[in-house]
């Protein structure tokens, strides 16, 4: 079976799987696991070449929503009836759907059903830890800078926020993503500030330009010098490498709760 992945949270899951030697192509920005940086690039995900997927002759291609933007590949792959699924998992459940429905298409479903379960016990521990919380340390995530973009309550940073002790300052909107500014985020007033930038890596990310924001050098996050740049492909793609993020931010923002970071994926590691 010859597969092609056109983001990188599906190229996660279809390793995940164990499903590696299926891949025939993926986007310019799948980039884990190591096997994959030999395989055909087909574009940024929002600009695959359609012609180079065609000539894979792939036996399916698993396309995503999870980019505003990403309709046109589906478009394009209904009109060279390429064999697809779309893959929009907002939530750690949806996440753990959308393994299960991929072990299915893929004939893995034994494999699928056990990277589930590990998943899934991986999510309870942390979720009795954070139950057994009593101040709940507020949080801000920054997908963007400007225009300022942050997750909202649907989205599976709200969740992976809970499950460290935390709570997302924006869980209180009916959005999965939202644009807002920092002005509003001043006001929120988080005792942490999580910078993840969206295919930007960490390097490039300079956490000192928060200060220069007007208002910002008074806010708690600030004061107390809890100013975190993160990976994006840790917090940014629903894939359950999620959980690796996971494990690192409760660590970071509960050290006296939670195990000390060790950087070991939960699912890879059984």
């Amino acid at each position: 079976m010859k597969i092609v992945s056109l983001c990188p949270s599906n190229t996660e899951l279809v390793a995940y799987l164990g499903c590696l030697d299926k891949l025939v192509g993926v986007d310019d920005y799948s980039d884990w696991p190591a096997e994959v940086h030999g395989l055909p690039r087909l574009g940024p995900d929002l600009h695959i070449d359609m012609e180079k997927v065609e000539e894979l002759n792939p036996d399916l291609v698993i396309a995503s929503l999870s980019v505003p933007g990403m309709e046109r590949n589906i478009a394009e792959l209904e009109k060279r009836k390429l064999p697809y699924i779309v893959l929009n998992p907002n939530s750690l459940e949806e996440i753990a759907k959308d393994l299960l429905a991929l072990g299915d298409a893929l004939d893995v479903r034994k494999h699928a059903e056990k990277a589930v379960h590990e998943y899934n016990a991986c999510i309870e521990q942390y979720r009795s830890i954070a139950d057994s919380i009593a101040i709940k340390r507020t949080l801000y995530w920054e997908w963007w800078p400007k225009p300022v973009f942050t997750p909202g309550k649907p989205n599976w940073l709200t969740e992976i926020s809970a499950l460290a002790g935390g709570l997302n300052v924006f869980a209180d909107k009916e959005d999965p993503s939202i644009q807002t500014d920092w002005e509003e985020v001043k006001r929120k007033n988080p005792d942490h500030i999580c910078l993840a930038w969206v295919g930007v890596q960490t390097n490039k990310v300079n956490p000192s330009a928060v200060l220069k924001r007007p208002g910002w050098p008074d806010m708690h996050a600030v004061q107390l010098n809890q100013i975190h740049v993160l990976e994006e492909w840790l917090y940014c793609r629903p894939s359950p490498r999620l959980l690796v993020g996971l494990k690192k931010l409760a660590a970071l923002i509960h050290p006296e709760q939670y195990p000390a970071f060790d950087g070991v994926d939960p699912l890879l590691s059984r």
